[in-house]
């Protein structure tokens, strides 16, 4: 991260106040713009894919239940602590264990998408749904049944099969292929993975040579 200060003023700066002449020119500037207000809710805003929005636990079409396998790596990834996750170890040998309680507390939850990164087998998504406000508390803390009843509303309203669905927080950023799980290695646009992924100063140094 680069930091930038002001110049210090002068003393001709400081009588006339030059950041207010600065700052009504601006306001007067835009004064006469034309508007870019949207007519919200007659105008919707569209919204890209991997947008983190409402929580959802994926149902898994061939049992019909989440896609947790309870390795609690969602919730030691989170760091506001809004998940909390029971399950136990079934009997019988070979078997997965058993999810008890999923909850969600989304008014903790800094939708930074971590869950989705870490999450082995893709069961927990930040849909694309941004609709969800409520007049009460309890209604934002979401449980498993909560949770995969958000996922089949934003399945029933995408235009496509859901099998097509990919959020590009599935495919961790920056790494190869090779060192993901199986789950994980899914085709997303190349600036979601692979080397490409750096940022900043770093981005600006390695494109450089490309757009010279």
């Amino acid at each position: 991260m680069q930091i930038q200060y002001k110049p210090k003023r002068g003393l001709l700066a400081t009588l006339f106040q030059a950041e207010i002449v600065q700052g009504m020119t601006l306001t007067l500037k835009k004064l006469f713009s034309k508007p870019i207000t949207r007519q919200y809710p007659d105008e919707k805003p569209q919204i890209q894919v991997g947008f983190r929005g409402q929580h959802a636990l994926v149902r898994d079409p061939e049992t019909g239940r989440s896609k947790c396998i309870g390795c609690m790596r969602c919730a030691m990834a989170c760091p506001s602590r809004c998940i909390r996750i029971r399950s136990h170890k079934d009997k019988e040998p070979g078997s997965r264990r058993v999810i008890d309680c999923y909850r969600i507390e989304s008014l903790r939850c800094v939708y930074c998408g971590y869950c989705e990164e870490v999450c082995p087998v893709n069961a927990i998504v930040l849909t694309e749904v941004y609709e969800y406000g409520s007049y009460d508390r309890p209604s934002l803390y979401f449980t498993m049944e909560q949770l995969l009843a958000n996922w089949d509303r934003f399945a029933s309203g995408m235009d496509r099969p859901i099998e097509e669905y990919v959020n590009p927080f599935w495919r961790p950023r920056g790494l190869a292929e090779r060192d993901l799980p199986a789950p994980k290695r899914l085709l997303v646009s190349p600036e979601w993975s692979g080397e490409q992924q750096v940022v900043g100063r770093k981005w600006r140094q390695h494109h450089a040579p490309e757009q010279s």
